[in-house]
C-alpha cells in the first residue's frame, strides 16, 4: 500500500471478508495511468479498475494474508452425481429407461435409493445413451457458472467453485436443479455486482443457442393429439417430450417459438430431441435467474443498472408472477422459493458503496441481460 500513497490525493483502505480493498481518487498527474502507476500496478497481487471514465478514482482489490483456498472435494462429487442423474434422466426421456417411482415422500425415497442401486449395479451403461441430453445441458450449466465465477475472479472477490445440485431422475425429468456460486467477500460497488451477475446469463445463453439449434434440426414434427387429454396443449402447435411413457406439454419463449416456426413452420405438432429439450432447459433456467428478484442474477444485474429502484420492479414482477400462477401454478413455488433464497425478500441487498453508479461503458451489459431475459422466459412452461 505505501509504493501507492504517492499517487493519491486521498484513499480508504477497507478490509471486507478475505479482501483488501484501496479505493483511492488518483492525483490529475497520474490518471490514464501514467507510466510510474502503471509500473505500480502491474506489481499489484490482485485487481484493480477505474471506477469513472475520467480515471480519476482506482479501485483496487487483493487477498488478504492467509485467505483459504477453496476444497475442491464436495464440488466434484456434487457435478459427478449430477452427471449420473442427467444422463439417467436423458436415458428415461429416449425411453430406454423407466424410472422406478412409487406415490409418496416416502417413495421418492425408495425410488431414489433403488437408483443408486442399480447404477452401481450395472445400470450405469445403460445410462450412457442419454449423453445427448446430459452433456448439453451440464455444459449449459458449467459454462453459466464459469462466467460468474471467472467475473468474480476478474474482481478478486472471493467466490466458491461451481456448486451442482443434483436431483435423482426418480424425482425430476432434468436430473438436476441448477448450480451456484457463493460468494465469500462484500461486493464493492454495482459495476463488480452487475458484471458478474450477467457474466453467467450471457455466458450461458451463447451455448444454449448452439444447442437448441442442433437440437430442433434433429427433432421429429409429429402430432402429440391422440396422447392428450381434450383441451391440453391448447389451440396451437404443442411441443412436448416424452419422460418415463408420460407426455410432457413445454411451453414457448419467443426464442423456441422462433425455432420451431423456422425449422418447423407447418408442424401440426413437435417432438423434441434429447439436444433440443436440453437446450429448451438451459434457456428456461436462464430466463428464471433473470427475473429481476432479491438475490437472483437478473437482481444483480437490476440493483447494478438502478440501485434501490430495484425495489419497485421486483415489486411489479411478484404481482406479475401471481397472476401468471392463476393458469400456472409453478410460479407460486418458484415466489416462494425467491423469497428463501432471498431471505424473506424480494429487493436486493445493499452493495458496500451504492452510490456509486455503473459507468456508461459497462451498462449495455445490463441492457443485454433485459434482452436474454425477454427472449427465453416461459410464461407457462409446463402441462402434464
Amino acid at each position: 500500500m505505501d509504493e501507492l500513497i504517492p499517487f493519491f490525493s486521498a484513499w480508504r483502505v477497507m478490509h471486507m471478508g478475505t479482501r483488501e480493498v484501496v479505493d483511492g481518487l488518483v492525483a490529475p498527474d497520474h490518471r490514464g495511468p501514467s507510466l510510474a502507476l502503471r509500473q505500480v500496478l502491474s506489481r499489484w497481487g490482485g485487481a484493480w479498475y477505474w471506477s469513472d471514465r475520467t480515471h480519476a478514482q482506482l479501485t483496487l482489490v487483493r487477498p488478504l494474508p492467509g485467505a483459504r483456498r477453496p476444497s475442491w472435494r464436495l464440488h466434484t462429487a456434487l457435478f459427478l452425481l449430477t452427471i449420473i442423474c442427467t444422463l439417467a434422466a436423458g436415458t428415461a426421456l429416449a425411453g430406454l429407461w423407466f424410472p422406478f417411482s412409487p406415490p409418496g415422500f416416502g417413495g421418492m425415497l425408495r425410488g431414489a435409493t433403488q437408483f443408486l442401486v442399480d447404477f452401481v449395479a450395472g445400470d450405469w451403461r445403460l445410462f450412457l445413451a442419454g449423453w445427448t441430453f446430459g452433456v448439453p445441458l451440464l455444459t449449459i450449466l458449467l459454462v453459466h457458472e464459469l462466467g460468474h465465477y471467472t467475473a468474480a475472479r476478474r474482481y478478486d472477490i472471493d467466490s466458491s467453485p461451481p456448486v451442482f445440485l443434483p436431483i435423482p431422475p426418480t424425482i425430476s425429468p432434468i436430473g438436476s436443479l441448477g448450480a451456484f456460486i457463493r460468494l465469500r467477500s462484500p461486493v464493492l460497488d454495482r459495476r463488480q455486482l452487475l458484471d458478474v451477475g450477467a457474466a453467467g446469463p450471457l455466458a450461458g445463453f451463447v451455448i444454449a443457442i448452439a444447442v437448441l439449434i442442433w437440437g430442433y434440426r434433429t427433432s421429429d414434427p409429429f402430432s402429440l393429439a391422440h396422447l392428450l387429454p381434450a383441451g391440453v396443449g391448447g389451440s396451437g402447435t404443442p411441443t412436448w417430450v416424452m419422460f418415463a411413457g408420460q407426455p410432457i406439454v413445454l411451453g414457448d419463449s419467443l426464442l423456441t417459438g422462433f425455432l420451431r416456426q423456422q425449422f418447423f413452420p407447418n408442424a401440426l405438432g413437435l417432438h423434441l430431441s434429447l439436444p433440443a429439450f436440453a437446450g429448451w432447459v438451459g434457456a428456461f433456467i436462464t430466463g428464471l435467474n433473470l427475473l429481476p428478484l432479491s438475490q437472483l442474477d437478473g437482481g444483480h444485474v437490476l440493483y447494478g443498472l438502478l440501485g434501490r429502484g430495484q425495489r419497485w420492479v421486483a415489486a411489479l414482477t411478484v404481482l406479475a408472477l401471481l397472476v401468471l400462477a392463476q393458469v400456472s401454478p409453478m410460479w407460486y413455488v418458484w415466489v416462494i422459493m425467491t423469497f428463501l433464497i432471498g431471505g424473506g425478500r424480494w429487493t436486493h441487498p445493499s452493495v458496500v458503496a451504492p452510490e456509486r453508479p455503473v459507468p456508461a461503458s459497462r451498462r449495455w451489459v445490463g441492457a443485454s441481460c433485459i434482452a436474454v431475459f425477454v427472449l427465453t422466459f416461459v410464461p407457462f412452461p409446463f402441462a402434464l
